[in-house]
């Protein structure tokens, strides 16, 4: 009879059950998935990444918008970009997985990159040139041209939200093995080094993307943003056959309604030591809850197991009884939530770049007698700060502070996310004593009334602010990171990039706020706004000691965050199947320190 049910039992498993079991060596994946992945998500961002520079110009002498009205439409396009990271990465771990999300985001990217090339193609599509500085009786765009202008921008704002928080978490799924005992240094230098390709591609963009379009036009410049999407797409489709492509898991954002509610059902109840009162999945790697956030521990609390529980163990009302799991999701959520917000201000002094190109456009830009760098071009002296500081910590810096500090990585995620903060505010203090002086070098050469013409003052006094701030964003965006990949579960992963380019959307969206502010509370009276599309009227220098006081207060409420969060432990360093792990003698728990 035994060798019966031995067959009976492979006839038993389909194949359509056998695809169901992953195995246990995953044959795609590995180092050579490595530049379908990274070109995609380059190419994208050299696509989108160019249009940024130069965009202000196309607004203010294609569409006849104001400088500030101008910045603040950027800023509010890139806060859009930014915030649907979060859906995307929604999509991604819930619904339709990383692959099919990122190939979603490279067709919409494509399809709005060509309509934004349709309006450079169709003069209908603008209004009839005329240059608002000199003249005052210029035409506005119709409803209908702005509507199309903003199509475009909302397509790439969609592949942008699709590409950007899944391309880095895909990548890892390529390369996380936890057999590899180098696993966590791999993946800590394919961040790095994702990072640096990127900061690449931001060069790129801002360098030859730029180039292009101030002395070809934006006929070809935006042209040439097309053909790169096109090639960014038909690279990520190459390699579809080597991917590993890990499965959606249920809807992480139901998941943590469910605690919530099933928590305030639950009110009245203690959250009990002992863990048979608890639910854990037969799948979790948790086995009691943590003393954090202790409210919601109430959410696993089993009441009635013969009402609770289904027969074969599963819950019976998830809006009533979850897992110690997805309350623990949860919890990481929610902690690590005041962290992410004091990345804000470092990203809104990042994002004012906007008026560094103004400024840099009045300014002297050559670097030969032949050759001068375009205005929207001095941003890459910010790419250039970043790639090498990244080369250089990972190689030759972290090494040496291993042997001071004893952490793999030098310093930690933290340490490096206040440095950078610190730095975002010399940055800013830079600015301003530069912007004091190409002042009072435009009134002095007698060009208050001539805000086109360019004043006997080189743009190199502009490098500074760049570099720092690139250097700020070095220490900071990739402390950022790390912190929220190693403090959230593994299922949470494209959620830990989209944490980041929310905290992006929050801070584009509050920059064209204050910009908007700042503009009309500064033109009051008839007085010449701050940010005055006439520089040499304005006081940009002045937004600029704003913002420097902006990122020191910032930073103090960056220590309080850190006091409150307290030491952080590395989620994927903990035990797998001791999450946290209970004691042998007692019922207590060993967990991560409580807030």
């Amino acid at each position: 009879m035994k060798p019966q049910r031995d067959s009976e039992k492979k006839m038993e498993a389909s194949p359509h059950q056998q695809i169901k079991q992953p195995p246990s060596k995953p044959e795609g994946g590995s180092l050579r998935t490595m530049p379908f992945i990274i070109v995609n998500e380059s190419f994208e961002k050299v696509a989108s990444y160019g249009l940024l520079p130069n965009m202000i110009f196309y607004l203010m002498n294609g569409y006849h918008v104001e400088a500030a009205n101008g910045a603040s439409m950027l800023s509010i396009w890139s806060s859009i970009s930014n915030f649907l990271a979060i859906v995307g990465a929604f999509l991604a771990d819930s619904y339709m997985g990383r692959f099919w999300v990122i190939l979603l985001g490279s067709f919409s990217s494509l399809l709005g990159t060509t309509t934004l090339w349709s309006t450079a193609m169709i003069p209908q599509l603008k209004p009839a040139p005329c240059n608002q500085l000199v003249s005052s009786n210029c035409s506005s765009a119709t409803p209908a041209q702005f509507a199309i202008l903003l199509s475009s921008f909302a397509l790439i704002s969609i592949g942008a939200g699709c590409v950007r928080p899944c391309s880095i978490a895909f990548g890892a799924d390529q390369l996380d093995n936890k057999d590899n005992p180098k696993n966590k240094r791999v993946l800590e230098t394919f961040f790095n080094w994702y990072y640096a390709s990127t900061s690449v591609s931001g060069m790129l963009a801002f360098t030859i993307i730029v180039y292009i379009q101030d002395h070809l036009g934006w006929k070809i410049g935006f042209g040439v943003r097309a053909i790169l999407m096109v090639l960014s797409t038909l690279m990520f489709l190459f390699g579809s056959h080597l991917y590993i492509k890990v499965q959606p898991d249920k809807s992480l954002f139901t998941s943590f309604i469910q605690v919530i509610v099933a928590s305030l059902r639950k009110i009245s109840l203690y959250p009990s030591s002992n863990t048979v009162n608890y639910y854990h999945a037969k799948d979790s790697n948790y086995v009691t809850p943590t003393d954090n956030l202790r409210f919601l521990n109430k959410a696993c609390m089993i009441e009635n197991p013969e009402e609770d529980l289904n027969p074969d163990g599963t819950a019976s009302n998830p809006w009533k009884l979850c897992s110690i799991g997805q309350v623990e999701s949860l919890k990481a959520l929610l902690r690590i939530t005041p962290m992410c917000s004091t990345g804000i201000i470092i990203l809104l002094s990042l994002n004012q770049q906007t008026f560094a190109t103004l400024q840099a456009k009045t300014m002297d830009r050559h670097i030969s007698p032949s050759f001068q760098i375009p205005a929207g071009s001095f941003t890459v002296f910010t790419i250039i700060t970043v790639t090498l500081w990244i080369a250089i910590y990972d190689r030759a810096v972290v090494p040496i502070l291993v042997k001071f500090t004893g952490h793999p990585r030098g310093l930690s995620p933290k340490m490096r996310m206040g440095i950078g903060l610190l730095l975002s505010a010399v940055s800013m203090a830079s600015a301003a004593v530069v912007e004091n002086k190409r002042r009072k070098f435009a009134i002095d050469q007698g060009l208050v009334d001539e805000p086109q013409k360019v004043m006997d003052m080189s743009a190199m006094w502009l490098i500074p602010q760049f570099s720092l701030i690139g250097l700020a964003e070095a220490f900071n965006a990739i402390g950022q990171i790390e912190f929220y990949y190693s403090q959230l579960p593994k299922s949470m992963s494209s959620m830990a990039m989209a944490i980041f380019t929310l905290g992006m959307a929050v801070a584009n969206l509050l920059g064209g706020l204050l910009v908007k502010i700042v503009d009309r509370v500064t033109r009051k009276h008839g007085k010449e706004s701050w940010l005055s599309s006439n520089l040499n009227k304005g006081h940009l220098d002045y937004f600029y000691w704003l913002l420097m006081a902006m990122c020191l207060v910032n930073f103090g409420y960056f220590l309080v965050c850190c006091w409150a969060y307290g030491p952080s432990v590395d989620v994927a360093e903990m035990p797998t199947d001791k999450m946290p792990e209970r004691n042998e003698d007692t019922s207590g728990i060993r967990e991560p320190p409580t807030v």
